[in-house]
């Protein structure tokens, strides 16, 4: 019976506050973070579960105030670059914060490893497992952090080679994302870019399907799509 494998109702409550209130943060105090609350937070990531039990990620944590101040300015060319791409939404995206380099405690960087291609248990026909398997490390401290209150931002908006020469990542190894991690004076109440009037959220009804692809939820989930362009 799963009742005996059960949490008791106020750690389940626990876990789904952490979930529902997770937020992309990009506000943050320059407070610094404990180091034993670091330590709890990597040894989240290194709990998540891996294909083949490969453990791809790698994290690298920035603590460098020029190498700090040079991932910014990786960033904020990819920001410009993209927003050259976003056509008639370019002027919009500019006003978006997208990142909190220079304001957060901590800033770590999580790449894939190198010679990634020599694990092939769960990879030989879905090669982006490993990528699958970082991300549920990420999610991990993302989830960590906010229940012990901290905020984190995901970052993605940079070019890949440039962050490698960076920080001397080796060929193979792939830059996956910039975690900004650090106090914050409150959590936004609803995602970000939804307050902001850039996206908002699916019907979770359209995109969950029965037994194959259903056609009609698929359009609506993609007409929501649209509307974020």
């Amino acid at each position: 019976m799963s009742e005996q494998y059960e949490f008791d109702p106020a750690a389940k409550d626990g876990v789904y506050k952490a979930i529902f209130e997770r937020r992309d943060m990009r506000h943050f105090r320059k407070d610094s973070i404990a180091e034993d609350l670091i330590e709890r937070l990597l040894q989240a990531a290194h709990s998540a579960p891996s294909v083949g039990l490969m453990q791809p990620w790698r994290i690298v944590r920035i603590q460098n105030t020029e190498v700090r101040k040079a991932l910014h300015d990786v960033v904020e060319r990819e920001r410009v670059r993209t927003a050259d791409a976003m056509g008639e939404r370019s002027d919009e995206f500019m006003q978006l914060k997208v990142q909190g380099i220079l304001d957060c405690g901590e800033v770590w960087v999580v790449t894939l490893m190198e010679q990634r291609e020599r694990h092939v248990f769960g990879r030989r026909t879905l090669p982006d497992m490993d990528l699958a398997s970082a991300s549920c490390a990420i999610q991990n401290i993302w989830l960590a952090a906010r229940a012990e209150g901290l905020g984190m931002g995901w970052v993605s908006i940079f070019d890949p080679q440039e962050l490698s020469d960076l920080l001397s990542i080796p060929d193979g190894a792939e830059p996956i994302g910039i975690l900004c991690l650090g106090h914050v004076d409150e959590f936004y109440d609803q995602p970000m870019l939804a307050k902001e009037g850039w996206a908002s959220r699916g019907n979770l009804t359209d995109y969950v399907m029965s037994d194959g692809w259903e056609p009609e939820k698929a359009a609506r989930a993609q007409q929501q799509w649209d509307k974020k362009l």
